[in-house]
Formats: C-alpha cells, sequence, structure tokens
C-alpha cells in the first residue's frame, strides 16, 4: 500500500474536492476518511458560506454540522489539530494556523512538535494510547511509537541484571565466602587470602525482554520510516534486531513474559516501558503491520501558546510581592499582603444578602489573566498586561477579521483596573496592556489597537486602550525550548 503524505493548514476551510484531490481519494474513502477524523474529534463540517471561506478561527457562532450528506458540496471541512494525524495510508501533517507563506513548512512543524513535546511533559500528560470515543477508539500507534523511541533515545536499552561471584573482580569483597570457600596462606599467624570472591553485576544481553525490546524499536523505526515521519520527528533510524516475530513466541506467551517482569522490576522508567511494550503488543495482531488511525499532536494549540508565551515572558502571577523587582519598596498598604500573590491581590466579587451588608459572601474565583509582566525600561519600569490570544487575525483600513471578542477585551481593561491601585502606589512609569499573537514574520510588529471609549474613564488616570502584538513564533519556540525568558522591552521597540 503506497503511502500519502501530505500537509493541512490548522483551520483553513477545504471543499470536498479539495481533500478528495490533495489525498487521492474517491467518494468511498473520502467518507471513510471524513467519518474517522470526526470521531477523534480532529476535523470539524461546517456550511459553505462566502463568509465562511475567509475566516481562518472557528467561532462560537460557528455551528458545527454533525448530520451531513458526504454527497452534498456545501460544506467546509477544517482540522482543528496540529500535529501529524496518520489515517491507515494517509500521514496528515498539520501545521499551525498563522503559516500562510508556505505549504510545506517543515522546519516550522519540526520546531512546534517539539514544543508540543515539551509542553506535555511539564503538563505531565500520559501517553494516549487510544483515539476517539467510546465505541470508536482506536489504538493510537504514533504515540506509543514514539514514546518507546524517545525512551530509547535517553535510556537505552531495556536491560535485566544479574548478580554474579566473581574470583578477584572489582566489585565488592564477599568475605563470608571468601574465608569458606577459598584457601588462605598463613604469614606471622595472619592468613593471606590469593582468591578472593567478589560481587558483580551484569547485563544479560541475551535476556528475553532484551530482544523483545531491540526488536520492537527496529519495527517502530521500520513505520515510521514507511510513513516519512522519521525526518519530521528528527529520530535518526534504528536497526538493532534481524529477528522476526515468530522468535518470540504466541501473543499470549509474550505478553506473560511481560507481566513476569513487571512483578519483579521496581525502577519507575523501566515499569512505564514495560507497560507500554504490553500495549503495543495486546492491541494488534501483528505488531501493527496496519497504522489505521493514529495522532500526535494537540487540537488545543490555545493552551500551548499561552503557556509557552507566559514562560518566555515570566510571568510573575504567581509570585509573591515580597520577591518582586519593584520600582521602590513595597507600599505600606500592602505590608500585611507581602505573603500574596500579584494573582491573590485581585479582589473578589462580594455576595451581599439584603439587610445584611457586613455579612457578606466571598466569591472562590475572580479575575485571572494570564500573564503580567515587570520589566526595565530606559525611564524606569514597565507593567506589562498580557493575554495570549492564539488568533490569525486580519487588521488594516478596510476590514478586521479573526479577532478576539468584546469579552476579552473587557476583561482586559478590567485586569488594568485591577492592578492600577498597586501600579500608581510603587511608581511604574509605563503600563503595556496587550494582545500577544503568534506570526511567522521575523520580528514582533505593533498592528494597532482594540479600544471601548466607555471604558477608558473607569479610572484616573484613564486605562490605555489595548495594543494588538503580532510577536514572531519561532523566535518565541526558541526561547522556550532552552529555557530563556525574552527581553521584552528589546522585542517591543515600538513601544518606545
Amino acid at each position: 500500500m503506497n503511502i500519502i503524505s501530505r500537509y493541512i493548514r490548522e483551520q483553513k476551510r477545504y471543499s470536498k474536492e479539495d481533500l478528495k484531490k490533495i489525498f487521492n481519494l474517491d467518494n468511498d474513502s473520502f467518507t471513510s476518511f471524513v467519518k474517522d477524523l470526526k470521531a477523534c474529534g480532529v476535523l470539524k463540517v461546517v456550511k459553505n458560506t462566502s463568509e465562511q471561506k475567509n475566516l481562518s478561527d472557528l467561532i462560537d457562532e460557528d455551528v458545527e454540522i454533525v448530520d451531513f450528506d458526504f454527497s452534498n458540496d456545501d460544506y467546509f471541512y477544517v482540522f482543528t489539530y496540529v500535529g501529524v494525524l496518520v489515517v491507515k495510508n494517509i500521514v496528515i501533517k498539520c501545521y499551525p494556523k498563522y503559516i500562510l507563506s508556505k505549504e510545506e513548512p517543515l522546519e516550522e512543524l519540526k520546531e512546534v512538535l517539539k514544543v508540543i513535546s515539551k509542553y506535555n511533559s511539564n503538563e505531565e500528560q500520559i501517553i494516549n494510547l487510544y483515539n476517539g470515543y467510546d465505541n470508536e477508539k482506536k489504538f493510537n500507534f504514533l504515540a506509543i511509537s514514539l514514546y518507546i523511541l524517545n525512551d530509547y533515545n535517553d535510556n537505552g536499552i531495556y536491560t535485566s541484571q544479574q548478580d554474579i561471584v566473581e574470583t578477584n573482580g572489582e566489585g565488592e569483597i564477599l568475605w563470608d565466602r571468601t574465608i569458606n570457600d577459598t584457601f588462605a596462606i598463613i604469614v606471622h599467624r595472619r592468613p593471606f587470602y590469593t582468591e578472593l570472591q567478589t560481587s558483580n553485576v551484569i547485563n544479560d544481553e541475551t535476556d528475553y525482554i532484551t530482544r523483545l525490546h531491540k526488536f520492537i524499536i527496529t519495527d517502530c523505526c521500520r513505520k515510521l520510516k514507511k510513513a516519512n515521519l522519521l525526518d519530521l520527528f528528527e529520530i535518526e533510524e534504528v536497526d538493532i534486531s534481524d529477528e522476526e516475530e515468530e522468535f518470540f513466541g504466541e501473543k499470549d506467551y509474550i505478553l506473560y513474559r511481560l507481566e513476569r517482569e513487571l512483578n519483579v522490576q521496581f525502577i519507575t522508567q523501566k515499569q512505564i516501558l514495560l507497560k507500554t511494550l504490553y500495549a503495543y503488543i495486546a492491541q494488534n495482531q501483528s505488531f501493527m503491520d496496519d497504522l489505521d488511525l493514529s495522532l500526535y499532536g494537540t487540537n488545543s494549540f490555545n493552551m500551548v501558546w499561552e503557556k509557552v508565551c507566559a514562560e518566555v515572558f515570566d510571568n510573575k502571577l504567581s509570585t509573591k510581592l515580597k520577591n518582586l523587582n519593584l520600582p521602590r519598596e513595597l507600599h505600606s498598604d500592602y505590608i500585611n499582603e507581602k505573603n500574596s500573590t500579584l494573582l491573590e491581590i485581585i479582589s473578589k466579587p462580594l455576595w451581599v444578602p439584603i439587610g445584611f451588608k457586613n455579612d457578606f459572601h466571598e466569591a472562590k474565583h475572580t479575575l485571572t489573566p494570564d500573564l503580567i509582566s515587570i520589566y526595565e525600561v530606559k525611564e524606569g519600569m514597565c507593567f506589562g498586561i498580557f493575554d495570549a490570544k492564539y488568533y490569525n487575525i486580519l487588521l488594516n483600513k478596510e476590514n478586521v477579521l479573526n479577532q478576539p471578542g468584546v469579552g476579552d477585551i473587557t476583561k482586559q481593561y478590567l485586569y488594568q483596573l485591577a492592578y492600577n491601585d498597586f501600579i500608581q502606589k510603587h511608581g511604574f512609569v509605563s503600563i503595556i496592556n496587550s494582545f500577544l499573537m503568534p506570526t511567522e514574520k521575523e520580528s514582533s510588529e505593533l498592528i494597532g489597537e482594540a479600544k471601548m471609549d466607555i471604558l477608558e474613564g473607569l479610572s484616573d488616570p484613564p486605562l490605555i486602550n489595548i495594543s494588538v502584538v503580532k510577536v514572531f513564533a519561532r523566535k518565541i519556540y526558541k526561547h522556550y525550548l532552552s529555557g530563556e525568558k525574552l527581553d521584552i522591552n528589546k522585542e517591543f521597540e515600538f513601544y518606545k
């Protein structure tokens, strides 16, 4: 079966004929293709209208069509996923929606996959063994294979250790065994032993589980190479086994051997690996000769973007007031809250019963900004209120498309209002209130602002409008992957 490997842009509107042409599908295979992807929640179907054609973001008003006629062409098909999808013999490489200049952005997608991988590891997300929901669940070969190969790169081959006794070895001397099992030479009434019994731990390279691990690693590489995915995930081809699957016995026997090894293995990393190998074998009849349906990535890349920005822009929301680098010492009004964080000093809503003004009930939750940055500028210190928005906005003289909603704008004003007292009492010389959106352009750019005149006069001095900034996504990813913070003042020179 020939492998078809194609790039798809997230949230681009594709017609039925577009997808049939891209993936060489006839009507029957197209129906199966769409059903599989919809079952996994990575494809949505919306009405084919002139308004939809110009959009690159699904919004709340976009009603997904659940029951539709596959023979009808009056629909758009929208991929809501960033990452890699494998459907039988089709490999779909879904790249982020803000990449507009390239149709096959290999290097960009490589970097995005690394970002997703780091995000998943930081969030302690588990391996996705299955795709889809309920009866539509299918084994996720791709995620399992990548875990096995990445574990091999980090930890090497699974080894079974054996304790042995050596003569005159380099390990610990076993004195009881030496005294009881060897002869001593007596010199001046003192015993001297010419043969010392020592302990040692060796790896059994012929161990069944070690051989099985090598075979599965080689098998995973073979399948990923066939799917043309080794380069995308930057995995070197590994061929460390020339054994055949039948050398390991029937599937039930292999599972039994893995269970037995699990019972005597107490190292966490090796336990996880053994369970992964068990799942790999248990869910297929012939070591997954058919990829069927697998995925690696996320349909919530907005969450990834928020996390990346929070890390790179040095989010201070969870920092205690006493630990902040403020323009002046902590104001007396905030001394009692010195152990509170920036998030905790935002006032919470109060519920007050009629006639009982002093018996109010404080709400559990309040406003929660995405990130707050405090950084130096030429004149002093700046208080940055940023909201990472994963939108592909178009804002020019003629039009605005794919923009955040009115709720997002009002919240940004309220965030500034909530911190206004803190900002004024600590002598910040400037405030930035901004939406941060990704772009493929190689420099950050201020493209406009969002404003609501009725909110500007809520405080004195007046609240500033919400600037709309497009930031160079690949630069942000580079800092995130290396653990570095962004020099915001230098990056946003257009504010000067």
